[in-house]
This record gives structure tokens, C-alpha cells and sequence, in this order.
């Protein structure tokens, strides 16, 4: 199909000279297909063909493109992921049962012949304190574990690798032989190398394998098993990647393939002035190719996407099928087992629900073995006879073909769309919610993908206009470097929620503790994440805390501070994680909610939530000022009794209640607590006042520190609680102790969170200053050698990531964008 709509030439002229900019910072990971917290694929390198694309946790999620002109075949995007033949399986593959003690064995358990292990218990693998896993339950401390597997043939032809999740410490044997010895823990599985002597221990007939490992504290799991490499056909000749340009909703590559300039547009409709639009899991991928001799050349499009993508591991079994909504052709996949909303936990893929590719007019698209489907494209430019497919999801892809014609001097263009239908989202206190996009019964996923495709033209020209607008209003308050932030951040923190209908059909959106526990709506996740919600869509804003009211209000959370989160993500049945925050959510909730009165312009929201901000503020009054030792949002760096940046919080919460008062008309109860903030503000200067900057406790260690963060609502929502000396004096200290990649947290450690400096940032006096704390962040964001979706926790000394990635708390990243907008 040629193009022949001559606006949307204008949208690709648009954005070709928007993505004409010098792209100079180059991102930790490029953002492909972005939706929610199981719908995120992502390339984690510069060249699009260096690997396998990957789900934000980092297991392949293939999407392979090739294009072929003149029956010359170029690989583009992708590269095929390896398969593996299991010689002993993992649990993830096939489950088994193996003998445990958690007693120090007698020398000699690791080989074959001990005769002890007949006395141990036996019991399901994984081995494991995570009670969603049917596994056997083992907590702190050291573990032996014996497994005897028949091998009926021991010959491989290529690498023998063990496959592993192991927290903490282990050591692996074969028949007595060592495979690996590995430290610290590992929350996903991993290939590791095994020597050559361990092959060879490897025989027909019986085989034991034997692990110990040891957990020191929280988090335990152990399973391992032995896979063969299976060897893959030759790989295709290599399109040049020519550029690269990331935007706000858009990611697009271009290569130069023989005689045809060929370019690649993913674009991720993620408009957040459209709540249907947003909510519905669709992305484009647009593909433009034209001849640079200009001569017509011959010209077709390969897209295959992995069955990987609607599974949680490789091995589970999906099965594909095929349809037609409207004018689009579509196949779909998905697992057999179809367990809806069963697997909680961090590390996690979705295994329900099914993945759709589609296409308009007369595409061809098809299933089957992926290294079939490419084959057969390469010597003939279509995917032969394709039938219903069903096997292993490393097996097993889905496949469209573009023929282009003769492509020459003028441009042309057409495009897939790739979507996943999840159908339930989350649980919530036992009852399956559905998407927003799916709240109504009738809608299907055809009609999502005939509503997608009928939006196409439109949602491309919107979504260009808005990557552009959004850039120089970014530009226009921060500067350069800050704008590219902000188009790095945006799909990452909104793909990091789903929005979903509550059981009376009001708006919830739940976010996903990507890699920091896995938890779902928590509280000090949607902290720092709401600027940019608060900035472009105050419902959503709410939405991420409706649920916590919720909680409360119905009393199954009876304390007199908000809960910590909602359960494990998809399960939003209760608090999971083992310890609260009080101080921490309580203030949280508070100013959370004053900002949302202050966008909506008016203070309904507070009203219907009215008892419960003063259940919260209450607690405040009695135990906010003065922190007892706990945990505050910095979790990692450990309890802090005393904390001075959490005494901030639980001031700006009092605050924050006496200014919604006032609001409410309540003139006297708004006098009390903003009287008693700027009281309690006086006596945390005299506290906690340290020279030439503040203390990180009120107890002053010699020259502690700390980015007092919290402090910006003070100039956002117009508190005036604090004299403006107290910001200017942490400010100068602050520019006085940055390093390279940032200004650390704290005077602890020399790692940081990027999101919190982009806060403090925001109380600058001067554009100067603000552009000094920001510069290092973008040098961290083009530097790293943590090559994943921008993680927000990082060392300053060397760029590297420290733990967390694709969190939704970039979106703090917007707040010096909403104090320009609450300035206005």
C-alpha cells in the first residue's frame, strides 16, 4: 500500500526535522513498545541489531526486523534469541522434586555415591521464602539440596551452560565435579560458564546435582539446572545503522540498506490528555523507505515477534491464532495455561492474555518457528504456508510482511500495530479489575485494534506536535540537558503503571515497583513520581491514590498513618511489604493530596477524603517532628532515627492540611496547623542548623548532610513555612559536594537518586544553579555502563547503576515543570 495521504507526509516531515537535532545524549536503553509494567520492550543497546530485544527486566522479548531489496536480505532490528535444549531443567521448565536438609552435611554430599542424602527430606522445587511459588519454603540460612536426574543422551554438540536464580551465596556440583562457585545474590536466572571437566562428568543414566547455598538475610531462592546451546543458522547481513533520535512518545531509527534509506518510527500513543488513548495498549511501528539512487528498487518488510512476549519464561507453551477486525488482518499469542493474574513478584513477565500484531490492507502475517518464518522471507520476501502454531515459546513467532513495491525517489510508508490484550489487570481485595480501556464488557480487543487503526493519521501528528511542544517547555524552564531528561523519562513512568477501572468504575492507577520489590501502588513510589501526572493529568494523579483512601476507609487497614503499598504486583489484596513507613506516608499522602486541590482548582477531592487526612495529620502532630527510628522512602540506605528531611515531610504535611482547611472555608482549623508548621519550622532550624548547612539528624554526626528534598513544596504550593534563607544556604552547600554524576544523597555514601536531586534542583533561586545539579545527571545518563531502561539510584563516583530500573519515579523529573505551571 502507498502512501497517498499527503498529511501524513506532513507528520513524517515534522518529525524528521525534529529528529533532524542533534541527538547528543545517548540513553541507557531505547524505549520500542511501552505501555504498562508487562507490555515494555525495550532495546538495551546503540545498535538495534546488536541484540535481542528485551522486556524492562532484561529477558529477551524478540522483535526481529529484516528488510530485502532487490531479494537482498538485511537484518535491522533484532538479533535471534539463542535457544536452549534442557539436559537437566530448571523448575521453570519442568517441575521436580529434590532432597534438602538444613543441616550441615557430612563431607562428601556433593558426590554421586553419598548415601546419607536418602535421610533428607525431599521436597518441591524452587526452593524459596516467596510463598507464591510452589516451592518449598526455606528462610534464612544455609541450605543442601541433591538432585538425581536420568540423562538418556549426555552428548551435546553445543554449550553445556547451568541456568540459575540464586540468593545468596552457592556452589554447584555435577556427580562431585564443581560447576560454579557464586557470591552475593542473583534475582533472575542467568547462564554462567561451567569447565570443561564438568562436560565430561556428565554421563548416561543417573545423574546428581548438588547445590548449597546460604542467605544471611531476607530473600531466598535456589534453582538451577544444565542446557545445551543449540547452534542457529547464519546470521543475515547487517542493515547500517545511520541515527537514532528518542522523543516523548517516539523512538526512531534510520538505516541504510543497499540503494533504500529505510526508516523505523515506534511510536507509543501515550498522550495523557486522552485517558482511552493512554490506557489502550497499542503502538505503531511506521516504516519509510526511500531510494537513494533514485531508481525503484524492490522493496519488503519483515517483522516477527517472539512468543516470549506473552510468556514468563522461554519454555512455557502458547499457541497462536488468527483473525480480522474491520480492515485490519491480526494474529494473536498467547499461553495455553492462561493463568490470569496468578504469579506476584518482581522479576516477573506476563503469562495470560495474548499479544496481537496487525496490520491494514494486504499484509501478510502468519506463525510458526521463527527461524522458519525468516528463512522463508529471506529467499522469497513472504512467510510461504503459515498455519496455527502451538510449542514452546522460544519456538514459536508471529510474523507480518510489508511489501513496500517499488520504492524510488518518493517516500513510502506503511505500518503494523502491536498491542496486548491482558483482559484482567489487577486484583483488587479478591475482585478482578479490568483495564480502563476494557471497563466495558463488550469492548474486545478487535474493536481496540479497529478504534488504534482508525486513530492512526491523527495520533501520529498529535503525538509528534506534543514530542515537540513538550521539549521546549522543558527546554524553556531547565535548559537543554534537563529537556533531554525529561523525553528520556516520559514512557518510562507512565509504562510503569496500568490504569484500571475500580469497582465503581472510578479511575485507578497502579504502579509497579520495577526491580525494588515488585510491590503495587506503593505510596513512596507515587511521591516522587507524580510531577509528571500532576503536570498533564491531575485524574491519574488521584488515581494513584485513591486506593490508599480506600484502604483506610474501609477498614481493613486500621492504623492511624497511610499503608506502605496495596500487595505485590498484579495482587492489590493488602500491604506485603514487612515494615511501614509512618512519618514517610503519612506525609506523603498529604502533600500529595494538597497538590492534586491545587491543580484541580478546587478542593473535592480533599472533601471526600476529609476524616482520613486528619487521622493522618494527627499523627503527624504526635510523631512527625521528631522521627523515631524507621525507614523513610531511601530504604536502601537503612533505619534513621531523628531524620531531619522526614521531620520536613511530616512539617509540610501539617502544612498542606491547614492550607486545604482554608480551602474547605474551615479558617480556624487552618490558622492552627499552619501556625504550628512555621512554629515547628523555627525550632527544626535551631536543631537542626550545622555551620554552613543542615544536619542529616537532629543529633548532628560531625559533618553529616543530607538533600533535603521534601523542602520544595514549601515554594510549589506556596506554604511560605520556611524563611527562603534555609533553602539558599542548603542550595550553595549542595553545589560545594557535587560529584561527576551527581550530588549524592547523603553524607553516608556517595550514591544518589536522581529524581530527588531534580527536586532539590527545583528550589534554585537561579537557572545557573538549577543547571549545575542537573548537568551531572544527564553526563550519568550518557555515561553509564548500566545499559538498561534509567534506573534511578546510581553511584556519582562512577555512573553505575545501583540497584532499581524503569521505576516510575522519573517522573519527578517534571517538577521543575509544575513549578512553572503552579507559577503561572
Amino acid at each position: 500500500m502507498r502512501l497517498k495521504n499527503t498529511s501524513l507526509f506532513l507528520v513524517a516531515g515534522a518529525l524528521h526535522a525534529y529528529a533532524g537535532q542533534a541527538q547528543t545524549l545517548r540513553p541507557p536503553a531505547y524505549p520500542l513498545l511501552t505501555h504498562n509494567p508487562y507490555f515494555s520492550v525495550w532495546a538495551f543497546q546503540d545498535e538495534l541489531t546488536s541484540a535481542p530485544t528485551r522486556h524492562w527486566t532484561g529477558e529477551p522479548q524478540s522483535l526481529e526486523g529484516v528488510v530485502r531489496v532487490d531479494g537482498q536480505a538485511y537484518q535491522f532490528m533484532g538479533k535471534a534469541s539463542p535457544q536452549y535444549r534442557a539436559v537437566i531443567a530448571t523448575v521453570r521448565e519442568q517441575p521436580y522434586k529434590a532432597r534438602y536438609t538444613f543441616k550441615q552435611p557430612a563431607a562428601g554430599w556433593e558426590k554421586a555415591s553419598f548415601a546419607a542424602a536418602s535421610s533428607w527430606q525431599e521436597g518441591a522445587a524452587p526452593f524459596t521464602d516467596n510463598k507464591s511459588e510452589r516451592g518449598t519454603n526455606w528462610t534464612e540460612g544455609d541450605i543442601w539440596v541433591r538432585r538425581t536426574v536420568r540423562v538418556a543422551n549426555p552428548k551435546t554438540s553445543g554449550e553445556l551452560r547451568l541456568l540459575m536464580e540464586h540468593d545468596d551465596d552457592v556452589e554447584v556440583y555435577l556427580n562431585g565435579v564443581l560447576l560454579t562457585k557464586q557470591t552475593g545474590f542473583n534475582s533472575k536466572y542467568d547462564f554462567f560458564t561451567i569447565p570443561a571437566a564438568a562436560k565430561q562428568a556428565l554421563h548416561a543414566g543417573d545423574n546428581v546435582l548438588a547445590m548449597h547455598a546460604t542467605s544471611p538475610q531476607g530473600g531466598e531462592y535456589l534453582d538451577a539446572g544444565l542446557y545445551e546451546t543449540v547452534p542457529g543458522p547464519a546470521a543475515l547481513p547487517l542493515a547500517r545503522q545511520t541515527g537514532v533520535t528518542v522523543t516523548a512518545t517516539q523512538t526512531t531509527y534510520t538505516f541504510a540498506a543497499g540503494p533504500v534509506t529505510l526508516k523505523v518510527n515506534f511510536l507509543s500513543p501515550l498522550l495523557l490528555d486522552e485517558l482511552e488513548t493512554v490506557s489502550r495498549p497499542i503502538s505503531y511501528v511506521t516504516y519509510t523507505a526511500t531510494a537513494t539512487d533514485g531508481k525503484p528498487h524492490a522493496t519488503q518488510v519483515l517483522l516477527s515477534e517472539a512468543g516470549t512476549l506473552a510468556t514468563n519464561t522461554p519454555y512455557q507453551v502458547v499457541a497462536t491464532k488468527a483473525g480480522q477486525a474491520a480492515s485490519l488482518h491480526w494474529q494473536s499469542l498467547g499461553t495455553t495455561e492462561q493463568p490470569t493474574l496468578a504469579k506476584t513478584g518482581d522479576n516477573q513477565r506476563i503469562d495470560w492474555g495474548y499479544a496481537y500484531l496487525a496490520a491494514p490492507g494486504r499484509a501478510l502475517l502468519g506463525a510458526g518457528n521463527p527461524q522458519t518464518l525468516k528463512a522463508t522471507f529471506t529467499k522469497t520476501g513472504t512467510l510461504g504456508t503459515t498455519a496455527a502454531t502451538t510449542g514452546q515459546a522460544q519456538h514459536v513467532a508471529q510474523a507480518a510482511v510489508l511489501d513496500l513495491g517499488k520504492v524510488g525517489a518518493t517516500p513510502v510508508e506503511q505500518h503494523l500495530l502491536m498491542g496486548y490484550d491482558e483482559q484482567q489487570a489487577v486484583q483488587y481485595f479478591g475482585q478482578n479489575l479490568r483495564p480502563w480501556w476494557r471497563r466495558d464488557a463488550a469492548m474486545t480487543m478487535d474493536k481496540a485494534l479497529g478504534a488504534a487503526e482508525a486513530d492512526y493519521t491523527r495520533l501520529r501528528r498529535k503525538a509528534t506536535e506534543f514530542d515537540q511542544k513538550m521539549y521546549a517547555d522543558a527546554q524553556r524552564v531547565g535548559g537543554k540537558q534537563y529537556a533531554d531528561l525529561c523525553q528520556l523519562a516520559y514512557r518510562q513512568a507512565i509504562a510503569a503503571h496500568t490504569v484500571v477501572a475500580g469497582p465503581k468504575g472510578e479511575v485507578l492507577f497502579f504502579s509497579k515497583e520495577n526491580f525494588s520489590g515488585g510491590f503495587i501502588g506503593t505510596v513512596d513510589v507515587t511521591y516522587p513520581s507524580e510531577p509528571l501526572f500532576l503536570l498533564y493529568n491531575n485524574e491519574l494523579a488521584k488515581g494513584m491514590m485513591r486506593f490508599i483512601f480506600d484502604y483506610s476507609e474501609s477498614g481493613r487497614w486500621k492504623k492511624d498513618f497511610p499503608a506502605h503499598d496495596l500487595g505485590t504486583y498484579p495482587q492489590a489484596n493488602g500491604q506485603k511489604y514487612g515494615e511501614d513507613m509512618p512519618v514517610e506516608e503519612a506525609g506523603n499522602m498529604l502533600i500529595l493530596t494538597a497538590a492534586a486541590v491545587k491543580m484541580d482548582g478546587k478542593p473535592d477531592f480533599a472533601r471526600e477524603h476529609w476524616p482520613t487526612l486528619t487521622k493522618w495529620v494527627g499523627f503527624l502532630k504526635r510523631d512527625g517532628f521528631d522521627p523515631a527510628n524507621q525507614l523513610c522512602t531511601d530504604d536502601f540506605a537503612g533505619h534513621l532515627s531523628r531524620n531531619t528531611n522526614l521531620s520536613l515531610k511530616a512539617i509540610m504535611g501539617i502544612a498542606c492540611y491547614g492550607q486545604l482547611a482554608r480551602q474547605l472555608g474551615d479558617t480556624k482549623t487552618a490558622d492552627e496547623h499552619q501556625t504550628l508548621a512555621r512554629d515547628l519550622a523555627k525550632k527544626w532550624i535551631q536543631m537542626a542548623q550545622d555551620g554552613d548547612h543542615y544536619a542529616l539528624t537532629f543529633d548532628k554526626p560531625a559533618g553529616s548532610w543530607s538533600q533535603k528534598y521534601n523542602l520544595v513544596w514549601d515554594k510549589l504550593l506556596g506554604l511560605n513555612v520556611f524563611p527562603p534563607e534555609v533553602a539558599q544556604q542548603e542550595m550553595a552547600f549542595y553545589l560545594k559536594h557535587q560529584q561527576k554524576y551527581g550530588l549524592p544523597l547523603d553524607s553516608r555514601k556517595t550514591y544518589t537518586k536522581s529524581d530527588w536531586i531534580m527536586w532539590t534542583a527545583t528550589m534554585a533561586n537561579s537557572q545557573a544553579d538549577f543547571e549545575a545539579l542537573v548537568a551531572p545527571i544527564w553526563q550519568f545518563a550518557n555515561d553509564t555502563p548500566s545499559r538498561v531502561p534509567l534506573n534511578d539510584w546510581h553511584e556519582t563516583t562512577n555512573a553505575k547503576q545501583q540497584g532499581f530500573q524503569a521505576r516510575s519515579v522519573v517522573g519527578g523529573y517534571f517538577m521543575k515543570m509544575l513549578a512553572d505551571k503552579l507559577a503561572k
